[in-house]
């Protein structure tokens, strides 16, 4: 008899995963064990001439690549030893090409390797940007290199599904289908960091996106028959959902091989609404809702929704927050691997809203009917229609043009608002930075309060000022929780919270944030 052990890759909280298998699904398992009997090996899908697709999905540079300009960037894809080069997005640091390249590979060979290189285009030598995870055995290296299964559409080497917990060898931080030069703990060095979103695909004769192999042999669907959307345990995730996020692996001790296992099984209920096995307090319904955004359930995802104020009748100009001061929020986050979306208009099934001009926002706390809980309950929390589980996923952030009481604030733990007039009369002031840095620290210091860092060391009046002994007790908090670190005026063009790795004072905002602190309110 074949001895079978389960490698059971799960978090704290994911303890709720139900693992007793019913005789039925043993007997599955037992087929999948001897799938070699199965199925013929020469041909690993009878329907279809396979290929595979390799689709480049964004780009971002966190480093500075080039001098006097943004990246040229473009990709080299080799599948298999052959070699495939992308056009080359010149001066962008930010690139969202959706290019992909398909090739046919052999019908025969499960294992399809692939390596994906990302290359800065330069008048004579070309930089190759870092993209990849520490790898102790060659740390200079750069690429991802991917084994792609035709028989479980999943990949595997320098990224893969990460099951979280504490001995699993080839952890993954930057998510599934995201590789991050961040990985090799150089988030504050500059080494040519970048950030790479890919899809590997194979044809499919469905279109379902589950190969042939997994849905004869383990899910015992039809191959011919588009199974989106189908969801058989009731669990009110669909199978292909649970299909890409829920594979791991069994060993077959006999043959020391290791075999697919769906701890998420598309046939098996799952409490998907109280699984949040990241920790970010977006659970795996949650995460499915989401899904469209390139949310991870087992990598750290924020969510806000930005909501603006139209332009006055007189001329007063709109209160947006710049599309760089977006972006250098952004990259904070990111860099981090706690990716940061925010709902700026921009996207598909967008809920982000332009609110009616008003001079000064009444913004008295006293006030429980001021006006900013009115945008608040009007824009967000009753602007629901079917997505009322928003309210449990988005923060909240509002640009309007002035508030009656200060310049920005936290008015809620999912609520808070900065206001245009006064940041725009800061970004004049000669000891601050531009205004993408002004906003986007001002931003981001709200969002902190709704993240649960409050009232820190150095947030405080007498930080505000750089000849104030406050500012010099603090100076070692390097962070924009910090009021001596907003607004550029302590470092030009600084957008960050602290790691708390820069003194005595200081403190880690990053490994303090509680995300499920907006829930609470």
């Amino acid at each position: 008899m074949v001895l079978i052990t389960v490698i059971f890759l799960i978090s704290t909280n994911v303890s709720s995963i139900k693992i007793t298998k019913t005789s039925d699904n043993l007997d599955k398992n037992n087929e999948q064990m001897s799938y070699k009997k199965i199925i013929n090996e020469e041909d690993i899908d009878p329907n279809e001439d396979l290929s595979v697709t390799v689709t480049i999905k964004k780009i971002r540079a966190f480093d500075k690549l080039d001098a006097f300009s943004d990246p040229d960037f473009y990709i080299k894809l080799i599948v298999n030893g052959e070699e495939f080069k992308s056009p080359i997005w010149n001066n962008q640091k930010v690139v969202t090409p959706e290019w992909e390249k398909t090739v046919d590979v052999p019908d025969d060979k499960e294992i399809v390797n692939i390596t994906i290189q990302l290359w800065d285009d330069d008048p004579g030598i070309d930089d190759i940007c870092d993209i990849a995870k520490n790898d102790n055995e060659n740390p200079n290296r750069n690429d991802l290199n991917l084994h792609y299964n035709l028989k479980t559409g999943h990949w595997s080497g320098d990224d893969l599904i990460y099951w979280p917990h504490s001995w699993y060898p080839n952890t993954d931080y930057s998510g599934y289908g995201r590789g991050s030069g961040t990985d090799d703990n150089s988030i504050y060095e500059d080494d040519n960091d970048c950030e790479i979103w890919f899809d590997i695909t194979q044809s499919d004769t469905d279109n379902d996106g589950i190969p042939y192999w997994t849905e004869v042999n383990y899910f015992k669907t039809d191959p011919k028959i588009d199974d989106t959307g189908r969801d058989d345990d009731q669990d009110d995730v669909p199978i292909e959902w649970e299909f890409k996020w829920g594979l791991s692996r069994i060993i077959d001790h006999r043959n020391y091989t290791w075999i697919p296992y769906w701890v998420y099984d598309p046939f098996i209920y799952n409490d998907h609404k109280n699984l949040d096995p990241d920790g970010d307090s977006i659970n795996n319904y949650e995460e499915y809702l989401t899904s469209n955004w390139f949310s991870d359930p087992f990598r750290k995802d924020i969510f806000v929704e930005l909501d603006q104020m139209e332009e006055g009748p007189d001329g007063e100009p709109a209160s947006l927050l710049p599309e760089e001061a977006k972006e250098k929020i952004t990259e904070s986050f990111n860099r981090q691997n706690i990716v940061f979306h925010l709902d700026d208009g921009t996207w598909k099934n967008s809920r982000s809203d332009m609110i009616p001009f008003d001079e000064e926002t009444d913004g008295n706390w006293s006030n429980p009917n001021n006006e900013l809980f009115q945008i608040y309950r009007e824009y967000f929390i009753n602007n629901t229609e079917d997505s009322s589980w928003r309210i449990g996923v988005f923060h909240y952030g509002v640009v309007i043009r002035q508030s009656s009481v200060v310049n920005g604030n936290a008015f809620g733990n999912n609520a808070f608002q900065i206001s245009a007039k006064g940041l725009d009369e800061k970004a004049k002031n000669i000891f601050t930075s531009n205004k993408d840095v002004v906003y986007a620290t001002a931003y981001m210091h709200e969002l902190g309060h709704s993240l649960g860092l409050m009232w820190l060391g150095g947030h405080s009046d007498i930080t505000r000022n750089n000849w104030l002994l406050g500012y010099l007790l603090w100076n070692d908090y390097k962070s924009i929780m910090n009021y001596a670190y907003m607004y550029g005026t302590a470092i030009k063009d600084f957008v960050d919270y602290s790691d708390g790795s820069n003194g005595r004072n200081d403190f880690d905002d990053w490994s303090n944030i509680d995300y499920s602190y907006f829930d609470q309110w």
